[in-house]
């Protein structure tokens, strides 16, 4: 029952795709709709594959900064798997706030500030848990360090001298290091001072009356006596009581100088009605963030006014209502609400015993020679296992992936698998590490590493069933169709499975291939013989052309431009000669210039293929 309530506060899996890994927020607000529904409000965090490759290398490089800082040797240490796992714990806040039904919710998880003091290998040990430490900007794209960040490590301590011994003395000039501001032992009494003070009141208020924009923020009496009241009018009193020597006498004449009454005022003073507006609306935006207000509110104010402002504005009564307000909105909204356990089953999820063989993503068995043992499917793209009580398709439909129960869990929870695969480029998959695009055998040259294309040379090899394939199963493989575009993936698995159904059907005999008949070599020389390349005339003089000594143009085979493919609009058959027509753009040079020149009879031709 405990584990089904969700409060205000809480870090949730929520689902928005039932192939995409769940997504990672916080409950800010519980607000039910008009229709009965319950909606959540809540802070989005984004994993590393939600942002660019150019902001990830920018939290790597802060990772090794911070790596640095707090001299760990432990994150060195690390195994190769545990840091790729780490990399899925990481997450980055954000300011984004949203509202997604809490029907879609699907679990807790715990997500804290990075604690510099605590091994990163606590949260590998930890389910469904994650950290952050730095903050990422939907909309400008950037990433910012936290602020709130927690002040641990050497560069926070402060610099402790070396304990003095009995009879040693300080050296120190004590004048440099602290500075007298009040003394208690003066010769005034406390009703002497408080009598002061009243009269440094009474300065301020009459300031006020003579100041014009302080008759226009204070326009009465009551207003002026109060602003006149606060701490920076006292402070100011007391400065010049103990700056004078306390001599009330001269005290009372510094308040007064020459040119008037000395006014003070503070930043509650200082900020007009407008700007106060527009730090109540930064104030619910960005809470405490003071940097943020100040870039996107307040520029022309300094970090240092705006934080004493805040101070200030928290002892005014307005503060005190604003309080007030949201506690009764508070109490109106949702704290908590029961979600049920999700039982729906995915849609990813292969059901291994009415599929057939090999046609999705490998699920099921591969059909084997009768006398020899049914071959299992294709293993799990992340932990390799061959047996899983439930298989779930994943990775694009082309690469014919799947994972284990258990291996699909921790994708939906962290966004990546247990193990790197050939999506992330860092090693070959298990049903892929000698395999070609087409299912075949494929061998590198000598390159220990993995890379789907390859600069090094490297040559297909078929095997004698994939042969047989080719010319048994020519309506599922269409090989025409594919060779105009080489580019479309070939379901090999089902190609595989339906040719060992179809084989034991096939006749005994070995299906004949076309021969082709060649020439002999004589024909040719003879024809070579008698058709001597024509010698190239000497260029005619300029001014007159001569229709009769133009030359024969050389020909080239004529290409399809109009045409992505390297083959045009010519058949397989036409562009390797084996259907035993001779190919009209394929024309020899000698033809071409029988027929511009004088050809020779009919007869003495000899055509050549």
């Amino acid at each position: 029952m405990a584990a089904n309530m969700y409060r205000v506060g809480d870090y949730v899996y929520f689902e928005n795709s039932s192939s995409n890994p769940l997504l990672i927020r916080r409950i800010e607000e519980l607000n039910k709709t008009a229709n009965g529904n319950v909606e959540a409000k809540v802070v989005c965090f984004y994993r590393r594959r939600d942002i660019s490759s150019t902001l990830i290398a920018l939290a790597d490089k802060h990772a090794r900064e911070m790596e640095e800082e707090m001299e760990n040797p432990e994150i060195v240490d690390l195994p190769e798997k545990q840091k790729h796992q780490l990399r899925h714990r990481e997450l980055f806040l954000s300011r984004q706030l949203e509202s997604l039904p809490a029907t879609h919710i699907r679990g807790k998880c715990c997500v804290t500030l990075l604690n510099e003091t605590e091994a990163l290998k606590s949260y590998l040990d930890r389910e469904d848990t994650f950290f952050y430490s730095l903050v990422y900007d939907p909309q400008q794209k950037t990433l910012l360090a936290d602020k709130g960040e927690i002040r641990v490590g050497n560069k926070y301590q402060a610099d402790i001298t070396d304990l003095l011994k009995e009879d040693e003395e300080d050296e120190r000039d004590q004048s440099k290091l602290e500075e007298k501001v009040w003394d208690p032992s003066s010769p005034l009494t406390e009703k002497q001072i408080d009598q002061f003070l009243v009269v440094a009141r009474s300065v301020g208020t009459f300031a006020r009356a003579l100041d014009c924009s302080s008759s226009v923020r204070q326009p009465s009496l009551h207003m002026s006596a109060a602003a006149a009241s606060r701490d920076i009018t006292l402070f100011h009193a007391m400065d010049t009581l103990h700056k004078t020597g306390y001599d009330m006498s001269r005290a009372i004449a510094a308040l007064v100088p020459q040119g008037g009454p000395v006014l003070c005022r503070d930043e509650m003073e200082e900020w007009s009605a407008s700007e106060a507006n527009l730090f109540e609306e930064a104030l619910e935006k960005y809470g405490k963030d003071f940097t943020d207000i100040q870039q996107d509110f307040l520029p022309w104010k300094s970090l240092t006014s705006i934080i004493e402002y805040y101070y200030m504005w928290k002892t005014t009564d307005r503060y005190v209502q604003q309080k007030r307000l949201k506690a009764a909105e508070a109490e109106s909204k949702l704290k908590q609400v029961y979600i049920p356990n999700y039982n729906k089953p995915n849609p990813n999820q292969l059901n291994v015993n009415n599929v057939k063989p090999g046609l999705v993503n490998g699920a099921g068995t591969v059909p084997a020679p009768p006398g020899q043992p049914t071959g299992l499917g294709r293993a799990c793209e992340s932990c390799y296992t061959t047996s899983s009580y439930q298989w779930y398709s994943w990775g694009p439909p082309n690469m014919q992936c799947r994972l284990c129960a258990s291996c699909w869990t921790y994708w939906k929870k962290y966004g990546g698998l247990k193990m790197p695969t050939r999506l992330d480029g860092e090693r070959p998959g298990p049903n892929r590490s000698s395999m070609s695009p087409h299912g075949l055998p494929l061998r590198h040259s000598g390159s220990p590493k993995f890379a789907v294309k390859t600069r090094q040379a490297f040559y297909l090899q078929t095997s004698q069933l994939t042969r047989a394939a080719r010319r048994i199963c020519q309506d599922l493989l269409r090989p025409r169709y594919l060779a105009r575009h080489p580019y479309l993936p070939v379901n090999t698995t089902a190609i595989k499975a339906e040719c060992a159904v179809r084989l034991p059907e096939m006749p005994r005999n070995p299906v004949p291939s076309k021969q082709s008949v060649r020439k002999p070599l004589e024909s040719v020389v003879r024809y070579l013989e008698a058709h001597p390349l024509p010698l190239k005339p000497d260029p005619p003089p300029r001014g007159t052309i001569s229709t009769g000594s133009l030359t024969p143009i050389k020909s080239s085979p004529i290409l399809n431009n109009g045409s992505p493919t390297i083959l045009g609009k010519r058949t397989y058959e036409q562009h390797n000669g084996l259907d035993g027509t001779k190919p009209k753009a394929l024309t020899p040079q000698w033809e071409i210039v029988s027929k511009r020149g004088s050809a020779p009879p009919q007869e003495e031709v000899h055509e050549l293929d």
